[in-house]
């Protein structure tokens, strides 16, 4: 009992010193999105569309363990070039202010180390295309949601601690766009190539 007990103080004192040696830094990051959705209706099909994100960031390791998490607030553009039954086609972009926070992971040598990371994201509506409108198609009576959230999982590498580049995929879990007078839903999902500059 009383083993267990110098056990579980241990831990408990540990655990209070590594917050005070982990490592923060603040930066900026920007990339390149490719990005549709997921549509739940046959009449409408959607292909990629290029956007960008930009904005600052900051990240927390410990690194003895190599494990922390990252944060960001950035302007980002997703959307999709749509197609309706009819042959009519139509590109929609929204602007978002994308809020992702992973969980994150580095190994390797001092100078250079690849990373993993995962998730969540919260997207707030900031601008954009907020309705489809395709003439002849249902797709007008859409509009974008004010709020969405997903997952990301992302890989990338890092060098002379200050250079970030990563590639992401976000999985949407929640509905980007919905109609007011039918099922159709979609969701956002694509990918990203970012590069991050940390001071």
């Amino acid at each position: 009992m009383k083993r267990g007990i110098i056990y579980l103080w241990i831990l408990v004192l540990l655990g209070g010193m590594l917050p005070l040696q982990a490592q923060t830094k603040f930066g900026v990051k920007g990339g390149l999105n490719v990005t549709s959705v997921h549509l739940n209706s046959d009449i409408l099909k959607a292909d990629n569309v290029t956007g960008f994100q930009i904005g600052p960031m900051m990240e927390t390791m410990i690194p003895v363990l190599g494990l922390g998490f990252d944060a960001a607030i950035l302007y980002a553009q997703k959307g999709m070039d749509l197609k309706s039954g009819t042959g009519v086609t139509d590109q929609v972009k929204t602007s978002y202010l994308n809020v992702p926070i992973n969980l994150k992971w580095k190994f390797g040598l001092p100078l250079a180390k690849l990373y993993v990371a995962a998730g969540p994201y919260f997207d707030f509506r900031i601008g954009g295309d907020k309705f489809w409108e395709v003439p002849g198609s249902v797709v007008d009576q859409v509009k974008a949601k004010t709020f969405s959230t997903g997952l990301n999982l992302g890989v990338g590498a890092e060098l002379f601690s200050h250079l970030q580049v990563g590639f992401n995929y976000g999985w949407g879990l929640t509905d980007n766009y919905r109609a007011e007078h039918s099922d159709i839903s979609a969701k956002n999902r694509g990918w990203s190539i970012t590069a991050a500059i940390l001071f």
